[in-house]
C-alpha cells in the first residue's frame, strides 16, 4: 500500500489560497477581533481566579480551566497566534538566486 504524501498547495505560508481566503499559522483565530476577545476571556478567568481567591477561596480555581481553554493551551500560544493573525498576507516570501527576502504587499 503506497500513500501519496506530495502537498496539495503549492502557496507558500502567509498567502491567499486559491478559494481567495488568507491562510493563517497553526496558532492564528478566525479574525483579529474574535482573537482579542478569546485573550480577554482567556486572562480575565486567570486573573479573576487569582484575585478571588482570598473572597472566594479555592472555588476561585475553577476558572483555571475556563481560562486555559479560552487562550488554548497556554498565554504565550495566544499571543504568538495574535501575531499570526495580525500579520496573515501582509508578508510576502520571494526566493530569488539562494537568497531569499520579506517583502510588504
Amino acid at each position: 500500500m503506497t500513500t501519496d504524501l506530495t502537498a496539495t498547495s503549492t502557496a507558500p505560508p502567509g498567502t491567499p489560497a486559491d478559494d481567495g481566503t488568507r491562510e493563517r499559522g497553526g496558532f492564528a483565530g478566525a479574525t483579529v477581533p474574535r482573537h482579542l476577545a478569546r485573550g480577554a476571556i482567556g486572562f480575565g478567568a486567570l486573573v479573576g481566579s487569582l484575585a478571588l481567591l482570598p473572597a472566594v477561596g479555592p472555588a476561585s480555581l475553577l476558572l483555571v480551566p475556563v481560562g486555559l481553554v479560552a487562550l488554548r493551551g497556554c498565554p504565550m500560544c495566544w499571543a504568538v497566534g495574535l501575531a499570526e493573525a495580525v500579520s496573515a498576507g501582509r508578508l510576502r516570501r520571494s526566493c530569488t538566486e539562494g537568497s531569499c527576502t520579506l517583502r510588504r504587499t
